[in-house]
Order: C-alpha cells, then structure tokens, then sequence
C-alpha cells in the first residue's frame, strides 16, 4: 500500500509541475525570453518522459529520451550564466537532486562538480551584478543539503532492504531470493546429512469454469496467512508464480512433506469453498537427491504439480526420480477426496 501511495502521489507531483512548467515556457515565449521558454520546455520534457508521470515510460526509447531532456537542461543553464537572464541560473539549486535520481552515481558526482566550477568561473566574470557571490554560496549550501538527501535515501534503502524480500498481497517471499534460499538450503542439508524437500502449491485455475481472476486477488492475502499458520518457524514459503507458491521444508523427508502437502491442501479448499470460490489446489511434493541443485529441484515439484493438474487436479502428487511418468495409481499419493 505504501508502495502504491508513493506512486500516486509522484504522479500527482509530476502533472501539477508539468502544468507550471509548461505555463511558464508559454509565457515567457510571449514575453520575449527564449532561453527561459526553452528551459521550461526542457525541464517538462523531462518530466512527460519520466515513468513518474505513467508508468509505460519505463520501456525503450523514453529512458533516452528523458536523458536527452536533462542533457539540455543542463546545457541551458549553464548558458544562462554568460548570456542571461542571470535569475535563471537559480534553477541550478534543485538540479542536483534531479541529476542523481536519473543517472548513474558517478556521473551524476562528475556533472555537479562541473556546473559548480563553471558557476564560480561565470560568478568572477559576471561584473555589475550584486548578487553574483550570494548566488555561489547558496548553491553550495543547496548541493551539501542535496548531498545529505542523497544520503538518507540510500541509509533507508539499505534499511528497508530486507522488507523489500516479501511479496506485498501475500507475505511470502519474493521470487527474486527463491534460486539463491533454496541451493543455501541445499548447501545445508548436503552438509549435515539431512532430508529436505519443497512443496510447490498450485491454484487449478484452469479447471474453472469462469474467469476468478479478481476474487483469486482478492483471496490471495488470505491464503498467505494460511500458509503462514501452517508452517514452522524456519519454513519458508515463496510466491513462485501469480497463483503457485512454493515452500521449502528442511528436514524433512518425502513422505513426510506428502503428508503435509495433503493438509495443506485440504485446508486450502476448504478456505476457498468458505470464500464462495469454485477451485481446487494440487500440490507437487519432490525430495532432494543426491545431484540436485536450486533449478533441478524446482523443477522436480513444478513437475510434479504439472502432472496432478494433469490428471484433473485437486490432488497431491510426489516426483520420483526413476518414474516421473508413472500410471496415476502408482504416483499419487494423494487423492481428492
């Protein structure tokens, strides 16, 4: 939620300023100021190329384009300190910040340093105007505050870090960390000596007969929960797929994880038959063997669930490793009931 917060309200920020922006540009065109006019225009290019203004600017060609916007900005304003007006140099306080939010750090570091320069050159030779060294000290005043900024948003992006590794609907894991948990757990249970196995849980969406999409969504912080409630404390569940998930069980044997992946199940259709939802849950249970990696087991359960969705869903099916394609009677171990 507060992701989605912060993205509204930048959307909001960035039209209200494309609209001073804008109107600026237009008024001092008619009022006879070019390099102002074309300096607001350049400044609101920047912003209609951002993905803070909609989100499809993400994508190729805009990230350039919004580049090409800040490579004139900045040309402009340096400008405006030998041919006028001198008042829009102050527009330089806040480009230190603009700077390091849309390129790389160093960059952004090297681009700074010049602009500073070139201002205390334009300031020793711009005679006749009072203003000229007070412009330079607020300047580097505006930059050390900027440079602090900068700072305090790197510390709480380091802080949050960890918060970031959970998916926002459902609590789990994110996807991203699933690869580099799951061979640590592997590295583990290899060097203990100890079984471990994954559970990869599936919605048999395809076996309804209307569209759930929305009530899947809506439903989704629930089942989160359920998985939460379900499992021990040094369990990790991740949200493999938009409506798969996959738990990571160390510890724990095969026939185990079955057994498990069977309540698990159950519980899940109840809490979707509670909820007016007309789906079903298959799981797909594989155990590490001797040779397997993070993808090999991974795939090992997506198979596993591949092959009970397979057979009509709402059932638990274990992966062997010397008959992965194996009659039903003899594969399942665990049925609808």
């Amino acid at each position: 939620m507060a992701h989605t917060a912060d993205k509204f309200l930048l959307n909001r920020l960035s039209r209200a300023s494309l609209a001073i922006l804008v109107g600026i540009a237009a008024l001092c065109a008619v009022l006879g100021e070019p390099l102002t006019a074309a300096t607001a225009a350049a400044a609101a290019g920047v912003i209609v190329s951002g993905r803070s203004f909609h989100p499809g600017r993400e994508l190729r060609p805009w990230p350039v384009v919004q580049k090409l916007f800040l490579v004139a900005l900045i040309l402009l304003l340096i400008t405006s300190f030998w041919t006028g007006p001198w008042a829009l140099s102050h527009w330089l306080y806040g480009l230190a910040l603009v700077v390091f939010a849309l390129i790389p750090r160093g960059l952004a570091t090297l681009i700074t340093v010049v602009i500073v320069v070139l201002a205390m050159a334009a300031a020793h030779w711009a005679e006749g105007i009072a203003d000229r060294h007070q412009m330079i000290s607020a300047l580097l005043l505006t930059i050390l505050l900027s440079a602090v900024l900068i700072f305090l948003r790197d510390y709480k992006t380091r802080q949050l870090a960890p918060l970031r590794r959970t998916d926002e609907l459902t609590q789990a894991a994110s996807r991203e960390y699933l690869s580099a948990d799951l061979h640590k757990e592997i590295q583990r249970s290899e060097r203990e000596g100890t079984d471990m196995s994954v559970i990869m849980i599936g919605l048999d969406a395809h076996a309804s007969d209307n569209d759930p999409d929305e009530d899947i969504r809506s439903i989704l912080p629930r089942i989160g929960r359920f998985l939460h409630s379900q499992l021990r404390d040094f369990d990790t569940y991740y949200r493999a797929a938009d409506l798969q998930f996959l738990v990571i069980l160390p510890g724990i044997a095969t026939q185990e994880a079955v057994a498990r992946a069977e309540t698990i199940r159950k519980g899940l259709g109840t809490l979707l038959e509670t909820h007016g939802m007309n789906l079903t849950v298959s799981t797909g249970i594989a155990g590490l063997n001797i040779g397997d990696d993070a993808d090999s087991l991974q795939q090992s359960a997506a198979n596993a669930l591949r092959r009970a969705q397979q057979q009509g869903g709402n059932r638990t099916q274990a992966y062997s490793t010397w008959a992965p394609v194996t009659p039903p009677k003899q594969s399942v171990e665990g049925s609808a009931p």
